[in-house]
């Protein structure tokens, strides 16, 4: 069968997403784009790979089975790419890193120190919740995640990177905010700006308050942390959020921490890669780096 690599990969995002448009977006390519490499990827298979039933498309038999192997081949295009960049050493290469969504802003920074270090090496640094860092790593998608504590169950490798304090933020008008020792009932009749569901901030926090037999009202989903600080800073509710984000606002004035009991809330930031991934030079020198300089670049108020 005559296909390209090219044709591969555009057949395995649209089969594993079951969307033209989600691969479209995926690959930086127009919905026509990727339509003709399937219908030329199905031309040389001699078969329908996808079939259509009213708004959905599904995969065939024979597609389910090419999106078996196509799965398989790109693993193994991957792996010779690691090999490629160990025999160029670690001062080149590719290095994909996931992070939670709360971890980005001391990411961010750990990246900007590791690539002054490396500066021939070329990230992705990809953003995104606790439930889409897991599917990442369980589509072998990335290299390493830094994220909340992975689930049980998983084949991973996981170790602890920094403790991560979820602390409660309010305006400065706040009428709280002076307030020492805040009891958990005074916050019952509070509105709070929570993050999606499948955040992690999210399960750690309504886990939290439900323990202590306590449901908060969430009149507002969020989909990142610097939407939430902003809803906070203009009065829309209460946030519970990593003190690791805030230390601008706090030190500027636009936020304040408040005083609850309990809080704040320490879980812990761990660093997470796949169960027998072969990591490139580049991986395992990132890998070293995180380990020997996170706390260089941790920032508290």
């Amino acid at each position: 069968m005559n296909v390209t690599l090219r044709q591969l990969r555009v057949f395995e995002m649209v089969a594993r997403h079951l969307s033209f448009t989600r691969a479209a977006e995926e690959l930086f390519l127009t919905q026509p784009a990727v339509s003709m490499q399937i219908k030329q990827f199905e031309d040389a298979a001699g078969l329908a790979l996808f079939e259509r039933l009213g708004r959905k498309i599904y995969l065939t038999e024979a597609g389910e089975e090419m999106y078996r192997l196509s799965k398989d081949i790109i693993a193994k295009m991957s792996e010779a790419d690691l090999i490629l960049d160990e025999i160029k050493g670690s001062e080149g290469g590719r290095l994909l890193v996931s992070v939670a969504s709360t971890v980005q802003y001391f990411a961010i920074r750990l990246l900007a120190g590791f690539c002054k270090q490396y500066p021939k090496v070329n990230v992705n640094l990809k953003v995104t919740n606790h439930k889409g860092l897991i599917q990442l790593l369980e589509n072998n998608e990335t290299d390493i995640v830094l994220m909340g504590k992975p689930p049980e169950g998983l084949d991973l490798m996981s170790e602890p990177l920094l403790e991560n304090p979820l602390v409660v933020i309010a305006p400065p008008n706040h009428h709280l905010k002076d307030k020492k020792g805040i009891l958990l009932a005074e916050l019952k009749n509070e509105t709070f700006l929570m993050r999606e569901q499948g955040s992690g901030t999210r399960t750690s926090t309504e886990r939290f308050f439900a323990e202590n037999g306590m449901k908060i009202s969430a009149n507002m989903e969020l989909n990142n942390n610097g939407a939430i600080k902003l809803g906070v800073e203009e009065g829309l509710g209460l946030g519970v959020v990593s003190q690791h984000t805030i230390d601008s606002e706090v030190k500027t004035g636009r936020l304040v921490i408040l005083d609850v009991q309990f809080f704040p809330l320490v879980r812990t930031w761990y660093m997470v890669r796949r169960e027998g991934k072969r990591l490139s030079a580049v991986g395992t020198a990132f890998e070293n780096f995180v380990r020997r300089e996170k706390f260089r670049f941790v920032r508290l108020p």
